[in-house]
């Protein structure tokens, strides 16, 4: 076993630290922006239609470039391809806290973006290479647990700070933790195993960012029309450049991505569940946004409050989750999460009405946010047990391009649901009651106008959706947002019962006795 491999429980514990503040900022940093992104546009001057890049500038930059920097980190070294990220991001945002006007922010944010595409795949790929394989699945758990502490707490502190000290405030944050990753990193993660390659192979990196990128521009599009130029052309670019990325690298004698990878239906069926588990959180967040505001009466700061119960219990059960894979196998970690993920849906589709008890709400998204990060940390240790050496990099920005594209994913599909359901509840409302749908289509606009207008906000009548036009528009929405929930926990259900089924087909390693999740 090589050196740095032969590292003790008690020196693993800096590495981790190191290495989850790393991947925390990149989660942490468009968040808190998001949060405070009014305040922000507000002191800037930034124009409305600018308002959406900004928030979303790092986020594109990051899904263009990161498999790119899985390339580039097994290349020049995974640690100094860190190091490096945390700089930029660190200088970008201490730049972006001096920001004079909209530009110079805007240019921040895509230096921000590149170097936390540089901590995006790069961080789990060195956890890979700086742990033995036996610390490595309760490592993936502490990594994960400290995510989820820090993503808890941190938003929270920042929106009180930005409260009394002012927006530049936000930018704060990530240097912050970008110096105490470095100073951790360079004291204890050593330097990886490098690829040798005669060249990068940047016309499969190119494809594959324009790829990615056009496809998170179009769904994001598309919740306003997927008829509209600015909705298919980006998605018609994504799919001309994925089948040209995947044409080159089948030519190429020295691929951006081995794409003989995916023959491992193990591995392909990981990469399914990190689609599933982003594509639910980010669609539960648009349900608890429009149900929260528009049934239930619930302020914004009142929705984001409701991830925020329950995050220490969470965090241990990651750390427990590390324990039964070095245990057992990835595998009955990852369908305990995802059949976590599709009761917590079912939970909320029982129970949502326009009176739902405001504890059940909390439940049913502890248990999701329960199920998704328990899955994740199988996910990951299922990932990188498939990368080979030299590639760790790559294969962990995979992952997480996959993630990226469950996350774009997730908004769209959840609101062309929730309108058709609600569609279709409104106008059978309507009929019941003998009214046109002339006179429905009114107080649907009539309670969407006032809602606008004030969403959750003093003034707002929580049962204005009920006075409208005689219609039960509250009962109606309450009902959409359960058929929703139903149709979308069939997923992770189909992708538990893949994980169980393929487990079975594929032979357990014989090298060393571990099992393959």
């Amino acid at each position: 076993m090589p050196a740095e491999r032969s590292t003790t429980q008690t020196s693993i514990l800096p590495i981790i630290f190191a290495l989850s503040l790393a991947f925390t900022i990149t989660a942490i940093d468009p968040l808190v922006l998001s949060l405070n992104l009014p305040q922000v546009s507000r002191e800037l001057d930034v124009p409305p239609t600018g308002v959406g890049l900004l928030g979303g500038m790092s986020t594109l930059v990051m899904a263009a470039s990161v498999l790119g920097a899985g390339n580039l980190g097994d290349s020049i070294g995974l640690r100094r391809l860190l190091m490096s990220g945390l700089a930029v991001v660190a200088v970008a945002d201490v730049l972006a806290m001096l920001s004079p006007g909209y530009g110079f922010l805007l240019a921040m944010r895509v230096a921000a973006g590149l170097g936390m595409a540089a901590l995006l795949g790069v961080s789990l790929a060195l956890l890979k290479t700086s742990v033995t394989e036996e610390q490595r699945p309760k490592a993936i758990g502490i990594f994960v647990a400290i995510e989820m502490v820090l993503c808890g707490v941190l938003p929270a502190l920042t929106g009180w700070a930005v409260t009394g000290l002012g927006w530049r405030l936000v930018f704060l944050v990530a240097p912050l933790l970008a110096v105490v990753s470095m100073l951790l990193t360079a004291r204890f993660v050593p330097e990886s195993p490098r690829q040798e390659r005669a060249k990068l192979d940047v016309i499969g990196i190119v494809l594959i960012g324009m790829a990615l990128l056009t496809l998170v521009i179009g769904l994001a599009a598309a919740q306003n029309g997927m008829l509209r130029p600015q909705t298919w052309l980006p998605l018609l670019v994504s799919v001309l450049g994925a089948v040209l990325f995947v044409r080159h690298e089948r030519r190429t004698p020295e691929p951006a991505l081995d794409l003989s990878l995916f023959g491992n239906r193990t591995f392909t069926v990981a990469l399914a569940a990190t689609f599933t588990l982003n594509f639910l959180i980010a669609g539960l967040s648009i349900v608890l946004g429009q149900y929260g505001s528009k049934v239930l009466a619930l302020s914004p700061r009142t929705v984001g409050l409701l991830f925020l119960p329950g995050s220490l219990l969470i965090a241990g059960a990651l750390i427990m989750s590390g324990s039964l894979m070095e245990k057992f196998s990835p595998r009955p970690v990852m369908v305990a999460g995802l059949a976590t993920m599709a009761a917590a849906g079912l939970l909320m589709a029982g129970t949502v009405s326009p009176t739902m008890a405001l504890w059940l709400l909390v439940m049913a998204v502890w248990l999701y946010n329960l199920g998704s990060m328990v899955s994740s940390t199988s996910v990951s240790e299922t990932v990188l047990s498939h990368a080979p050496s030299g590639q760790s990099g790559t294969v962990a920005s995979v992952q997480t391009a996959f993630g990226m594209t469950g996350y774009a994913f997730g908004p769209t599909v959840y609101l062309l649901l929730l309108n058709a359901f609600f569609n279709r509840e409104w106008l059978a409302d309507t009929e019941q009651r003998g009214l046109t749908v002339t006179q429905g289509q009114e107080a649907v606009d009539a309670a969407r106008s006032a809602v606008a207008r004030s969403p959750g906000g003093v003034g707002y009548d929580p049962n204005l959706l009920q006075q409208v036009g005689g219609l039960d528009l509250g009962a109606d929405f309450s009902d959409a947002v359960r058929l929703t929930m139903l149709t979308v926990s069939v997923l992770p259900i189909a992708v538990a019962l893949a994980v169980l089924r393929f487990r079975h087909e594929r032979p357990a390693r014989a090298a060393d006795g571990r099992r393959d999740a």
